[in-house]
C-alpha cells in the first residue's frame, strides 16, 4: 500500500469511516451476458469436443479469454489435453459408476478371481482382435 493510499486511510478514519473493507464499486459490466452465456453453454453441449479456440470463434463479440474464463470459473470446466471436460462427474454418471461398482463387487464375491480373469480375457480379445 503506498503512502499516499495510508494518509488518506487515515483521514477517513478520522472523518468517522469505521470498516476497513472496501466499499462496493459499479465496476466495469460483464461482456457475457446471460443471453451469450446461454449460447455459449447451447453450443458446447451441441458438440462437447470444443476446444475454446473453436467457441470463441463463434462468438465474435467477446475475447478468447472471456470465453476460456466463462467455461472454466462459471460453467466449472477445466482443460484437458487441448478441450474442456466437466471437473466433477455429473450426477447421473456417479449412479451408473455406483452401480456398475455395486454388480462388479457381487459378481466377484459370488466368483472370486474367475470374474477378474474372464475381465483381462475379454480385454485382450478385444485389444488383439483390432
Amino acid at each position: 500500500m503506498s503512502e499516499s493510499r495510508v494518509r488518506q486511510c487515515c483521514i477517513d478514519f478520522k472523518n468517522g469511516r469505521t470498516s476497513v473493507h472496501d466499499e462496493d464499486r459499479s465496476g466495469r459490466p460483464s461482456l457475457v451476458t446471460d443471453d451469450i452465456a446461454m449460447q455459449i453453454n447451447n453450443k458446447y453441449r451441441e458438440k462437447r469436443r470444443f476446444t475454446i479456440t473453436e467457441l470463441s470463434e463463434h462468438f465474435s463479440q467477446i475475447s478468447w479469454s472471456l470465453v476460456q474464463q466463462f467455461m472454466m470459473e462459471k460453467r466449472g470446466y477445466h482443460i484437458f489435453c487441448a478441450r474442456l471436460v466437466p471437473k466433477i462427474l455429473m450426477e447421473g454418471r456417479k449412479k451408473q459408476r455406483l452401480a456398475a461398482l455395486l454388480t462388479f463387487l457381487q459378481e466377484y464375491n459370488r466368483n472370486g478371481n474367475a470374474v477378474l480373469d474372464r475381465i483381462v480375457k475379454e480385454n485382450l480379445g478385444e485389444a488383439c482382435q483390432l
